[in-house]
């Protein structure tokens, strides 16, 4: 069974808008409007002290920067456009230093066409679960039960109330996931293990975070992220219902802006977007002994070991070999991309459809793309 439900996810994981990945809900169309609003207007950023540029957030104006400016190697420019260009590619981005090295759209894709995240999206829940705790929501050591009442899944109560917040941010809630990773009905939420003794990359759970966070706050989930994180950054975009997934859908340049973002940590150019220290740390760390690679929703590299979706094995290792230790990464279905590297100051995404490895997160094309990258950057 889970073999049909794979395929039926990756039927409504491949929508895009304006590109050639379009998502399909099981029922109707999914249509993302494109006159997505704007944020309210900002007066145009300077360098941080840090160094880092900021677009401004009501101007479609943004710096960019040269090969030659970077001491970059030219020369590996065509290899990497190649790679994108063969395997897929609709849009790509290289921030360096939060100014635009690289820019490229593939087909008909263009700046403003709108893309699934699809598990990406993730860390943007993260963030925001981060915010509702800063402001006194919630706790992420609080029962799930706490805001979604009892009765939420087919288990007891008693069940019920072991799974924290923390749970579904880790993938270490305890629920079935043999047979169905993407329903979130009662039925469907079954006891396996103790919360925090195993994990696994389940959906569900994840997604029941959505409804957490609108129960918390008292604000729709989908509101609370645009006035806490979207207007406030030049984000634009919208969260659109897919089967049971709640998929983000935007330009490129708006998940570039989110990655420049988290490699500020939470800070938009002196705007505390996300002000705990404490919790953007431990969002983009090691989370739990289990995986080492994962933190709350945000894949990590240069740990010694990793588990990947759809599998139960530890696999020795970095997640991605060919990137540097420090990245930390959104990673969707069919190869969306989100690459933060702060040592370098980089902020790298990619959108386009699946390059053949058909994961739900990392896959084999990490390694690839990121040889292409390095070999650009680390010109010695």
């Amino acid at each position: 069974m889970k073999n049909s439900i794979y395929f039926l996810i990756s039927l409504l994981f491949s929508f895009t808008v304006s590109c050639s990945s379009d998502a399909n809900s099981d029922s109707e169309e999914v249509i993302v409007p494109e006159d997505m609003e704007n944020p309210q207007p900002t007066e145009e950023p300077e360098p941080t002290e840090e160094g880092l540029y900021f677009p401004p957030t009501d101007a479609d104006i943004w710096e960019e920067i040269t090969f030659e400016t970077l001491d970059w190697n030219e020369m590996e420019e065509q290899p990497l456009y190649d790679l994108l260009e063969g395997n897929g590619t609709d849009a790509f981005i290289i921030l360096k230093n939060g100014k635009i090295a690289v820019e490229w759209y593939f087909g008909e894709f263009n700046k403003d066409s709108n893309h699934t995240w699809n598990s990406a999206a993730k860390t943007l829940t993260a963030m925001m679960v981060g915010i509702a705790q800063e402001e006194g929501f919630l706790n992420i050591e609080d029962p799930t039960s706490d805001f979604l009442g009892e009765g939420w899944s087919s288990m007891t109560i008693e069940q019920e109330q072991n799974i924290t917040v923390r749970n579904q941010l880790t993938m270490t809630s305890g629920l079935d996931y043999t047979d169905e990773i993407f329903c979130y009905d009662p039925e469907c939420l079954t006891y396996l293990n103790e919360p925090g003794t195993t994990w696994y990359y389940h959906n569900a759970p994840y997604t029941l975070l959505d409804q957490v966070l609108s129960n918390a706050t008292n604000i729709n989930f989908k509101d609370y992220f645009k006035d806490r994180i979207g207007s406030k950054i030049g984000m634009t975009g919208q969260w659109v219902k897919v089967g049971y997934n709640n998929l983000f859908f935007s330009d490129i340049r708006s998940m570039a802006r989110y990655g420049l973002l988290a490699l500020n940590q939470g800070n938009w150019n002196g705007t505390p977007i996300l002000e705990d220290t404490e919790y953007f740390t431990n969002m983009t760390n090691t989370s739990q002994e289990l995986n080492p690679a994962y933190g709350y929703l945000w894949w990590l590299n240069g740990k010694d070991t990793y588990r990947a979706p759809s599998s139960e094995l530890e696999f020795n290792g970095k997640l991605i070999n060919n990137a540097p230790d420090d990245l930390i990464a959104g990673l969707g279905a069919f190869d969306q991309k989100l690459y933060v590297v702060p040592s370098q100051k980089l902020v790298v995404v990619r959108f386009g459809d699946d390059t053949g490895a058909s994961q739900l997160g990392p896959s084999s094309f990490d390694e690839t793309l990121w040889e292409r990258i390095s070999s650009i950057t680390d010109k010695d």
